[in-house]
This record gives structure tokens, C-alpha cells and sequence, in this order.
């Protein structure tokens, strides 16, 4: 395989600096000032690069945490408190709620620091800053390498670099590969442990609209959570204590009460998750044709059940809130991806950008040698490997998501495993993470509810997979039953003493040898240990062999496309990284004559309230201040603006990254995406992809009014950056940015 040319980066920061990138793309703020700096601010960016990323001073990204290390939060106070999702609390407000204290139902404030809430086991982590390794990292890795080989390589020196790099006691080092592997970056991070609940409204207003507006605009949802970060009495990370103290950020937002309008510059930071940006066709078609479409069959089953029990039952609808949350969002994003590539014909843009790329390089023996055959292969090893591909995607679905049974008894496999290996020691070192673990499970879990979905999607299964990979067990438990899937799942159910949570924990008071032997003889044991081994040897061994051809591939195809296309924009794809994406306020079609506008407000939600619909269910208190037209200094004239869309580039993990102005200020929380946007992982389109933010008024608004918490705001820097600007002389207004920031609203802090 070929390594890349010497001097690479170079070649990269020229490609990038002849280009228009507008919208599109999910940037390293390292490099915001070789790559973005002067279109963001032909966008309407009144900063510079260096007051979002710097080293040297507080900045913004000093003020942007991965919160959870699956959602993204900010400072907003200089006393750490932090702003993200509502879902991104969802799991913290539920774990502290109950049918007595019911603050996914009433909500939650704390009325001083008291009362604010432990949450073992969430952490926020800061980045300190990033360094480009490239060329540590890829020492002495040549074009003759195996792919294996050149991993191997690259490992050591991976090793070699967390060794030598000196860090202080406090921080951590994080390195990711970029380009497919074509470059590495290190960050230094700084974590805290001890992270406090501080606030959340109501889901009827947190998670308003529910599933049938999750993925849709116009939206109304007051998407937000509160939390406060809390250390050692130096400010640096300290497990939790009453004897903490809440932490001095080095940079917290000012938040704007001037609202967004059309053509507005938008800035999104956070840490997206996972995106396949330059996925050749065979692999976009087998998403959006086989995959997708596998998985949305799947979860329409158990969301059906599910969705039904919750309505039935108020202490289902708490137990099961967060498990339907997490999984109606990718089922429905599915959706969405599937109908965007259709809408836009995103397969037939990339035939017709890869018939450009086979035309280049048919006409430059250099590259024909080099890349000539790369599509073809990928066309023949998406082919061997789809079969192997749904086998994995339906196991996974099964066993890991769907069916509660099956998932936690892929732990006692593990428990068993661990046993066989390592003894008692082994055993036990693995039962002290398993029985904490366990217990919180029994918590949540109805094993009707679960019986009903084995039985559905266990015929699933067997119906639509190859005999081969159907488990042996499970087709004699079957047989035994008459061919009956219900039956097959009563007996289980009622025979696995892993649905009975006394059974369950007494186990663990045995020794090891004699719990070994009780779980041995499980029937759910049994079934999973055969479906395991099946997978193991028919489906996952076959799946990974050709993904390793096909990761080294794609690795090649991606120095190719740099290589070919000069003039192309080429921007890493997300990998729970800190990036940047900008855009603007814009309202877009999503179909003929359909036009889409940038805002909602408060008298959207009256006109979808549904009194007593758990989706559409409007609180007393909102209806009066409502009709009371009582919005305080958050109102928009005569209306409280809710929500509002833009064009940034977002993703998985940017849930609760902060909407940034063109000053540095909060005008939003990102929560969502619009549903024919939700194809920008693999296929973005300025067009139609836009990201959904709560409106910061709207938050405040909440805060205030609702809750009755001002002593939250109180601790805000709540500013009017527009109209600063408007109050000052014409020649100040057109003078560098420097010279605005005189009296623009940007107030950098720093530790004591």
C-alpha cells in the first residue's frame, strides 16, 4: 500500500486554503487559523482563531466540556456550572427519580448549591490542547508494509510517544488517528469526577413532542439540563467530597439576550461522534438499501411494545423512558438518512463524483498505477461482505440492544469466562464490577415486557437469517414448544433464574465454583453461549477478515482523493474529537413548495398541546405565562422565541454543544438535526442538512419564570452584543476586530 508523499500536511493546509468550505465540515480548532479563520469571518465572525482555541490564554474551547464522554457541555457561569441536553441528563434525572420524587415528570431544581446532586460515575472532560504527531507516529512505516505490519508499527510508536510525553500528574493523553489513518493527533485532557445535578425541567418540556418530533422541524423542545462541576479546593479534579468546591473554569460564556435572524454566523464546538464522509458507493448503497432498513424492522417491534406498556403503566413509562429514548432516536435516524440520500439521489452524486475520480485517473498513468483499482475492489469486497454485515448487524441488535435477557447474559459469559481462565481470582475481580452493576439493572427491568420481545424477534431472527446462523438451542426450544415462539419464551423466561432479581443477587453469595454451575445450567445461559459461538466462527470471523481489507482500502482511497482532487474541500471525519463546525441561521426547503422558517415559538407549543398526551402535554404554569404574555427580558417583542435552525455540519456527540454568535457568545444549545438532514454523517447538503438548536432565551426563560431558579441566572454574564454594536460610531463599527472588542462582550476569565 502507498504511504503518503512527503510533506503532506503542507500539501493538505494549501489544498484546504484555495477552497470555500461554507457549512460544511467538522474542523480541528488547532488549525482554525491556517484553514477557516478567513472564510468564518466573511461569514459575519467577528473573532479570531485564537479567541476559540489558544494555549496561551483562555479561550473558548476552554469552556467546552465532553460531558459524559457522550455528549458535549459548556460553562456558563464562573462557578462551573454547565449547560447541556436535557437527554444528555436524561440517565441522571431518571436515576434520581422515582414515583415519590418524580423529576423526570415535575422537573428538578436546586435551590441552592445543597441541593444539587451527586452523580457517581459522570465525569466532564476538558482539553487542555492538541498537538499534530503525524510524523512521530508514522516513523518508519513504508509502502511494503501489510497493512498488519504497518499497524504494528505505528502502535510502537504510538507507545513510544505516551511515553516520552511529558505531562503534568493531573492530565491525561488522548491520540486519534485522522484521514482514515493518514495523520494522528494527541490531546491533552484534564478530567473532573464529581459533577452535580443542578437543574432540569420537566420532559413535557425537556422532551416535548417526544419521539414523533424527535428528528423534525419545526421543533418546540426545551432540550436542557443543568449540572455544576465541583473539585478539590486547588480547582484541580478531586473524587467527590462534601468538602468540594465548585470549580473556576478558565473561560465561561457570556450568554446573549439579542436572538438570532437570518444570515446570522453560527458557531457549533463539541465533540461529534462518528461520521463516514467519504464512503465510496457500494458501501452508502448497502447502508441506506440493506442495513438501515434491516435495524428499523427490528426496533419497530420492540418499540411498539414498549410504547405500549408506558402508556398502559406510569411506573413503566419512568422504568422504561430512558431504554425507549435510546432506542426510537437511531431508529428514527435511520429513517431520516435513508429518506435524505433518496431526496437528494446521494447515490447517484457519488456514481457520478467517483466516474470523475476513474476519468482522472485514467488519464495520469502515475495514478492509474497507483489507484486504478481501488473502486473495484471495493465493489467486489462490499459484495462478500453484506451477507456478513446484516448477520452482525441482527446479532448485535438482538443480543446486545432489544432483548434485556440476552444482553446481561453476555455479561455472565464473560463471568464464566473469567472464571475458567483466572480462577477464583479472575471470578471475583469481575463480579465486583458485575454485581453493582446488576443490581441498578433489576431497577429498570420488567421481564414480561422483555418476554414479549424475545418472542417477537427471536422469530425474527430465525425467519429472515440463514439456517446456519441460527442457534441450535434456540431452534430445539422451539421445536419442544410446537413451533412456538411465545411458548419457546414463556419457559425460558420463567425457567432462567436471570429474570428473578432475588435469584439473581443470591448468586453472588456463593462461592465461585457453585455459581459457575448455577449459571452453567441456565437455560438463557445455554442459548447465549451457543448463539455466541455462532457468530464468533460463522459471522464475525468473516465480517472482520474483509474489514481489514477494507479499512486499509479506504485508507488508501483516502490519500487518493487528496491526491486527485486538489480543489476538493477534505475535512477529517468525526471521531469524538473537539471540533468546530460554522454555518448560519437559515431556513431551507425540504420539498417542493415547502419553505421552512428559522424560528419557533411558545405559541407552537399551545397549538400542538394535547391535554394528558405524554408527547404533547403542556404544564399549568407554561399555559399561564402564556397567556399572561409574562416573558420577562427574554421575550422577542411579543412572542418567546423557542428554538431555531442553522447550517453547521453536526453529529452523535454534538448533542448539547453551545451555539456560539459571531462575538462568542451562547445564543443556543444544539440538540438535534432536521430529519431529511440526518444523512450528513455519510452525505452532507447545504440544502436540506440543518441542525436544530433550543433558542438561550428560551432556556432563561425556563430558568427564570418556570423554575423560579434566578439564582441560576444570577450567576450568567448575560449580554447585547448586537446592540453594543449598533451603539458604536460608524468607524469603530468597520474597524478591525481587535478594535471592536473594545466593547464587544467577550470576557475571558481566568483561574485565581
Amino acid at each position: 500500500m502507498r504511504m503518503l508523499k512527503k510533506g503532506f500536511l503542507t500539501i493538505l493546509l494549501a489544498t484546504f486554503l484555495q477552497i470555500s468550505f461554507a457549512g460544511e465540515g467538522m474542523w480541528l480548532p488547532l488549525l482554525l487559523q491556517a484553514l477557516n479563520e478567513s472564510e468564518m469571518q466573511s461569514m459575519g465572525m467577528k473573532m479570531t482563531a485564537e479567541d476559540i482555541y489558544s494555549v496561551n490564554q483562555g479561550s473558548l474551547k476552554d469552556a467546552i466540556v465532553h460531558f459524559g464522554g457522550f455528549c458535549t457541555g459548556e460553562i456558563i457561569s464562573d462557578q462551573g456550572l454547565v449547560l447541556t441536553n436535557h437527554h444528555c441528563g436524561y440517565g441522571q434525572i431518571q436515576s434520581h427519580s422515582s414515583l415519590e420524587n418524580n423529576y423526570l415528570e415535575d422537573g428538578f431544581w436546586a435551590m441552592d448549591k445543597s441541593q444539587e446532586l451527586s452523580n457517581p460515575g459522570l465525569f466532564v472532560t476538558f482539553i487542555d490542547r492538541i498537538e499534530d504527531i503525524s510524523k512521530e507516529a508514522l516513523k518508519g512505516v513504508t509502502d511494503e508494509m501489510s497493512a498488519r505490519d504497518r499497524q504494528s508499527a505505528i502502535d510502537k510508536n504510538l507507545d513510544a510517544i505516551k511515553s516520552n510525553f511529558k505531562k503534568k500528574d493531573y492530565e491525561d493523553i488522548v491520540i486519534r488517528p485522522f484521514f482514515k489513518g493518514n495523520q494522528y493527533f494527541l490531546f491533552v485532557t484534564l478530567t473532573y469526577n464529581d459533577v452535580r445535578l443542578v437543574g432540569a425541567p420537566p420532559s413535557s418540556i425537556g422532551k416535548f413532542g417526544a419521539d414523533t418530533d424527535n428528528w423534525v422541524w419545526p421543533r418546540h423542545t426545551g432540550d436542557f439540563s443543568m449540572f455544576r462541576i465541583y473539585a478539590g479546593k486547588d480547582n484541580m479534579p478531586a473524587d467527590y467530597s462534601p468538602e468540594n468546591v465548585p470549580m473556576k473554569p478558565k473561560h465561561s460564556l457570556p450568554i446573549s439576550l439579542d436572538g438570532v435572524y437570518e444570515g446570522d454566523f453560527t458557531l457549533v464546538f463539541g465533540f461529534p461522534g462518528s461520521t463516514d464522509s467519504y464512503l465510496p458507493l457500494p458501501a452508502m448503497a448497502m447502508e441506506v438499501d440493506v442495513l438501515d432498513p434491516a435495524k428499523i424492522a427490528i426496533r419497530d417491534k420492540t418499540l411498539a411494545i414498549y410504547n405500549r406498556e408506558m402508556r398502559a403503566d406510569p411506573a413503566v413509562k419512568i422504568q422504561y423512558a430512558s431504554k425507549q429514548s435510546g432506542l426510537s432516536n437511531a431508529w428514527k435516524k435511520w429513517q431520516g438518512i435513508i429518506l435524505g440520500v433518496k431526496r437528494t439521489d446521494g447515490l447517484g452524486k457519488k456514481k457520478k463524483f467517483e466516474n470523475q475520480f476513474t476519468q482522472k485517473i485514467a488519464n495520469n498513468k502515475g495514478w492509474s498505477n497507483k489507484y486504478g483499482n481501488i473502486l473495484g475492489e471495493f465493489t467486489e469486497l462490499y459484495a462478500e461482505i453484506e451477507p456478513y454485515a446484516l448477520a452482525r448487524d441482527y446479532y448485535n441488535e438482538l443480543t446486545g440492544r432489544n432483548i434485556e435477557l440476552m444482553r446481561i447474559t453476555r455479561n455472565y459469559l464473560n463471568l464464566v469466562s473469567r472464571f475458567e481462565e483466572n480462577g477464583e481470582a479472575g471470578y471475583n475481580s469481575y463480579k465486583d464490577r458485575l454485581k453493582p452493576y446488576m443490581a441498578n439493572f433489576y431497577k429498570d427491568y420488567r421481564p414480561k415486557i422483555d418476554q414479549e420481545v424475545f418472542a417477537v424477534l427471536s422469530e425474527k431472527y430465525a425467519k429472515d437469517m440463514e439456517l446456519t446462523y441460527v442457534p441450535d438451542v434456540l431452534t430445539n426450544m422451539v421445536a419442544k414448544n410446537g413451533g412456538s415462539f411465545e411458548k419457546t419464551a414463556a419457559m425460558l423466561y420463567e425457567k432462567s433464574f436471570l429474570t428473578n432479581e432475588k435469584m439473581a443477587m443470591a448468586m453472588f453469595e456463593k462461592s465461585p465454583s457453585e455459581a459457575v454451575e448455577m449459571i452453567r445450567a441456565d437455560p438463557a445461559y445455554q442459548l447465549m453461549k451457543n448463539w455466541k459461538n455462532i457468530y464468533d466462527k460463522k459471522i464475525a470471523a468473516n465480517y472482520n477478515t474483509n474489514k481489514e481489507r477494507i479499512d486499509e482500502l479506504q485508507r488508501l482511497y483516502m490519500a487518493a482523493l487528496m491526491d486527485v482532487f486538489p480543489d476538493k474541500t477534505f475535512y477529517p471525519d468525526a471521531n469524538s474529537t473537539m471540533r468546530v463546525s460554522y454555518g448560519k441561521v437559515e431556513s431551507y426547503e425540504p420539498r417542493d413548495a415547502v419553505q421552512y422558517e428559522i424560528k419557533t415559538y411558545l405559541s407552537g407549543i399551545m397549538e400542538k398541546y394535547v391535554p394528558g398526551d405524554y408527547e404533547f402535554d403542556v404544564p399549568k404554569k407554561l399555559q399561564r405565562l402564556y397567556q399572561s404574555r409574562d416573558y420577562g427580558q427574554y421575550a422577542e417583542g411579543s412572542n418567546m422565541p423557542v428554538c431555531f435552525i442553522g447550517s453547521n455540519h453536526t453529529t452523535g456527540g454534538n448533542s448539547g454543544s453551545p451555539a456560539i454568535d459571531a462575538y462568542g457568545n451562547l445564543v443556543g444549545l444544539n440538540f438535534d438535526r432536521a430529519w431529511e438532514g440526518t444523512m450528513s454523517d455519510i452525505n452532507y447538503d447545504r440544502k436540506i442538512c440543518r441542525n436544530i438548536m433550543v433558542d438561550a432565551r428560551y432556556i432563561l426563560f425556563i430558568v427564570d419564570k418556570y423554575a423560579g431558579a434566578k439564582h441560576l441566572v444570577d450567576e450568567m454574564n448575560l449580554v447585547h452584543p448586537k446592540k453594543t454594536m449598533e451603539t458604536m460610531p460608524a468607524n469603530k463599527r468597520a474597524s478591525p476586530y481587535k478594535q471592536k472588542l473594545e466593547k464587544a462582550p467577550i470576557k475571558y476569565k481566568t483561574k485565581d
